[in-house]
């Protein structure tokens, strides 16, 4: 059951590949604030959603009942990591050039999913004392270097985005990976593009 719940999460992280997609092919990076303000109406709406679900005992065990099946326990009474997801996007796109947003959210969904996926399945070198796996970590940086060299980022560039996306989605720090991944990953490809 939970590798059913686990695989059924990462398929919904997945399709968060929308949001740099729709930047990158619809948006066309020109209307930055477009971006900007439909993801901050997006994470608006969420918020609203999550203080209601707080207050209101009735809609939270119907949102439970709806989405229960692909929530962690902690995301009860705490924000689900969609609302985090969101808050990341409209800071990558606020204060990260167009480029480096498209592939730091595109990291989130790709590198957090595989990591899982790789780890869940064929995991069996522990990383420390947590639940992440060496072959998933493997995984996460395999998929976004792969991605990034597709995508036309430079090779340094790219290495650097895909260590820092591995490193943030290992690390143990009390901060959502979805905000992590991206936000972490987003300033090491900026540092690094300043030499290359």
């Amino acid at each position: 059951m939970l590798q059913l719940k686990e695989t059924l999460r990462k398929s919904i992280h997945l399709a968060s590949l929308a949001i740099p997609f729709a930047y990158r092919y619809v948006v066309r990076y020109e209307n930055r604030k477009l971006m900007f303000y439909i993801l901050l109406g997006a994470l608006a709406l969420m918020l609203v959603i999550e203080f209601y679900r707080f207050w209101q005992k009735n809609f939270r065990k119907t949102f439970w009942w709806i989405f229960g099946l692909v929530l962690r326990r902690h995301e009860l009474r705490d924000f689900t990591g969609a609302t985090y997801l969101l808050f990341a996007a409209v800071v990558c796109v606020a204060f990260f050039p167009a480029e480096i947003a498209f592939f730091a959210l595109s990291f989130l969904a790709l590198g957090d999913t595989f990591a899982a996926m790789v780890g869940i399945n064929f995991g069996r070198r522990k990383l420390g004392k947590g639940k992440k796996s060496l072959e998933g970590s493997l995984a996460c940086f395999a998929v976004c270097f792969a991605f990034a060299l597709v995508f036309g980022l430079h090779p340094v560039v790219a290495c650097a985005g895909a260590v820092a996306a591995t490193l943030a989605e290992i690390s143990r720090l009390p901060v959502d990976d979805n905000v992590e991944v991206p936000i972490v990953s987003a300033l090491a490809m900026s540092l690094a593009q300043v030499f290359f």
